[in-house]
């Protein structure tokens, strides 16, 4: 928990008459100018001009959000915003490097869409017929760290190793090295790679917050309501940072068992693995002072530091190195970014059509809608070039057997998605 002593709190709006809204943004930076929409590009404008903005960073994935966009990055002094965190909280990424043979992806794929199906869970509601996941994090950490918490924690302990909707997916594939990198010699590698988050636990912190934040700000305007802050020296901002980090623990859990059980089910060990997260709040020293770096569906990328940036599932991702670009504020894109919205995509794109594609690619996909198509996402390889000044490629990993939600909202158990 921080303490009052890390946080200068001269530079929180404390003063009644301290004004709510900066005259001039505080600079900001885009990176990437390609299929970049108009009312991101607004919303991080709007977000640097918070009272306690330092600086921001817009990423080349970047598309509408609540409040900040998604793919923005936001540093703030003494305080923490519940929105430019988001809603899923501490959304994470996993690859592992298994030891099976790169060949199992056709001689053994029936062996492979058997360990999805059967360890893998989507959806609200989720669970496993089998019984419930296990964890250290359920008994070691302190779930009654806010009331929240505490309310949600059985319910937490039900939807541990499963995976939310929209673009969370558990898929195997090929991973690709041309240079020695990962403890790795270069060569072609089947890895499985994951994309989850905190689930219905992460959703009520967020949305508790969010709303004892705006209410704490009643004279925000509206195009900043989304951007309510707590002090870090507040009550409030005390358990929402507390909580923050618990989702942290909680989904590297998730990640952790779906890998574990994924893995034991395909008769595969684990030669490495990269992980990270992203909607998420850290406090970084920048420009020689202590801030709040919300990264809002965007990957923390400081020198030498490790991550993934996945396409979509018919798109490469890859394994970057950051570059610690102080003008991104370390950070890079936490994927493609969506080109167009769920509902569009819906409209668009035909099954048919999608299967087609997929098929052109080399992809199985056991389950997914149609507003995950990949053509309603923007080309990745456009993306990773604006990029390139903020982190190196190490690998490759081209997406092969894909399951994500299905696309009638349903889980195993048949609890609707509403």
């Amino acid at each position: 928990m921080i303490t009052a002593s890390e946080i200068n709190t001269s530079i929180m709006p404390t003063n009644p008459e301290t004004p709510l809204v900066r005259e001039t943004p505080a600079p900001w930076r885009q990176f990437g100018a390609v299929n970049l929409e108009a009312e991101a590009i607004r919303q991080m404008e709007a977000a640097c001009r918070l009272p306690n903005a330092v600086c921001g960073a817009l990423m080349p994935d970047a598309h509408t959000g609540y409040g900040l966009p998604i793919g923005g990055v936001l540093a703030v002094k003494g305080a923490v915003v519940p929105y430019a965190v988001g809603m899923d909280i501490a959304c994470r990424m996993r690859l592992t490097v298994t030891d099976l043979p790169i060949d199992r992806l056709e001689r053994g794929r029936d062996e492979l869409i058997a360990a999805l199906e059967n360890e893998t869970s989507f959806g609200i509601g989720a669970g496993f017929k089998a019984g419930l996941r296990d964890h250290a994090v359920m008994e070691e950490a302190d779930w009654s760290v806010t009331k929240v918490t505490r309310d949600s924690r059985d319910k937490a302990g039900k939807q541990l190793g499963t995976s939310g909707s929209g673009n969370h997916f558990v898929e195997f594939g090929e991973l690709s090295l041309t240079a020695p990198a990962l403890g790795l010699a270069p060569g072609r590698y089947l890895a499985l790679l994951s994309h989850s988050g905190s689930r219905g636990t992460g959703e009520r912190v967020a949305i508790h917050y969010s709303k004892v934040a705006g209410e704490l700000l009643p004279g925000l305007p509206d195009y900043l309501k989304h951007l309510a802050w707590l002090e870090l020296t507040s009550e409030a901002g005390q358990e929402y940072w507390t909580a923050m980090q618990l989702m942290g623990r909680y989904a590297a859990a998730n990640h952790e068992l779906i890998h574990a059980h994924v893995l034991k089910a395909a008769g595969a060990g684990a030669m490495t693995f990269v992980e990270n997260h992203h909607n998420f709040a850290w406090l970084e020293n920048h420009g020689g002072e202590e801030v709040v770096v919300h990264r809002k569906g965007a990957t923390p990328a400081s020198k030498g530091v490790l991550g993934i940036v996945p396409g979509s599932m018919g798109a490469p991702g890859f394994v970057v190195r950051g570059r610690g670009e102080a003008s991104s504020l370390n950070s890079c894109s936490h994927g493609a970014g969506r080109l167009m919205s769920r509902s569009a995509a819906l409209k668009r794109f035909s099954h048919d059509e999608v299967r087609a594609y997929l098929t052109q690619k080399k992809v199985h996909l056991i389950s997914g809608g149609l507003d995950e198509a990949p053509m309603a996402y923007k080309d990745i390889n456009e993306v990773m070039a604006a990029q390139s000044e903020l982190v190196d490629i190490l690998a490759r990993f081209e997406p092969r057997i894909v399951k994500m939600a299905p696309p009638d909202g349903h889980n195993r158990r048949g609890k609707r998605r509403k």
